[in-house]
């Protein structure tokens, strides 16, 4: 097409290699919003694998309100539409080529949700899972039994531990790393030790810590060489079950079994804003009353998002 003597190149003559530049500076939101149908170039440009390295549905949050019985959320239909529309279309152009998943603490996905993800994401190594509460057992196994490659995860509060992470053992032979942003008891701290004994890092950033599981992944997770308990609450418990305190400061003892780590995160500061926060939240963090994004920190680099 000439005009005025120069010539004009269309869209979809542009080189693939500089639609998906284009591309990359797109959001989930945008990558699914039909650019794909445009024509042949531009569908071969989204599917990409570029693109599609990471998918982060970070900004995808369910609408949800809490209810007294299980499993305790509603989730709107439209807004359950919503996410199908947009996993579907992201997982068809992906064409299995997604290494990490990201998804939001406050995405209650369904158990159909997570399997058809599952099954389309076979090479993930890295996955920061979604809210449990419509997740059933069956569902996150299934899940775990369809990521071998699985190196490491960022998980929510969950109530019975021993079962995900028998699974990861069985099948996720590579696995390394692990975030817990809930409550980590004595329970939790027996079960990564049974069955994740070679794990290396560990966060526990923002969450309530009991003393005793503390001193069981020090003493007995040989292999760890990163432990983040910044902004935590350390409570030490007393001969009986009511006798609980708070712990302000990590004493000798503690840090000297610490010492063979290669880093031991630390932050237990009262000028310290997230300390503080931590505290006011009881060890149980309101991420929604903060800065947008601030859960995807962590001072272990390598499981910051």
């Amino acid at each position: 097409m000439e005009e005025s003597g120069a010539t004009v190149r269309k869209w979809e003559d542009l080189d693939t290699d500089i639609l998906v530049q284009i591309f990359q500076t797109f959001d989930i939101f945008e990558l699914t919003s039909g650019i794909a149908h445009v024509c042949s170039a531009w569908r071969m440009a989204c599917c990409d694998p570029l693109l599609w390295k990471t998918l982060d549905l970070s900004a995808l949050e369910s609408n949800f309100i809490r209810i007294p019985l299980e499993p305790y959320v509603y989730v709107h239909g439209q807004s359950d539409k919503e996410v199908t529309r947009v996993l579907k279309i992201a997982l068809d152009l992906s064409r299995g080529s997604i290494q990490t998943l990201i998804f939001h603490f406050n995405l209650y996905l369904s158990d159909e949700q997570l399997t058809y993800t599952a099954e389309r994401c076979p090479l993930v190594k890295h996955i920061v899972l979604p809210a449990w509460n419509r997740i059933k057992k069956t569902g996150i196994c299934r899940a775990i039994n369809m990521w071998p490659h699985l190196e490491s995860m960022t998980m929510p509060s969950i109530a019975n531990p021993p079962y995900l992470l028998e699974e990861i053992s069985k099948n996720c032979k590579n696995f390394s790393k692990l975030k817990i942003m809930g409550p980590f008891d004595i329970c939790f701290a027996s079960s990564l030790v049974l069955y994740i004994p070679k794990l290396k890092v560990l966060s526990l950033r923002c969450s309530v810590i009991f003393k005793d599981a503390l001193i069981t992944i020090l003493d007995k997770l040989q292999d760890l060489e990163v432990l983040n308990i910044s902004h935590c609450i350390l409570i030490e418990a007393g001969p009986s079950p009511l006798s609980k305190r708070v712990v302000k400061e990590i004493d000798p003892f503690i840090m000297a079994k610490a010492n063979r780590l290669r880093e031991f995160l630390v932050c237990m500061n009262d000028s310290c804003i997230m300390c503080q926060r931590a505290r006011s939240d009881e060890g149980l963090m309101r991420w929604y009353k903060y800065e947008k994004g601030l859960w995807k920190s962590d001072e272990a680099r390598s499981l910051a998002l």
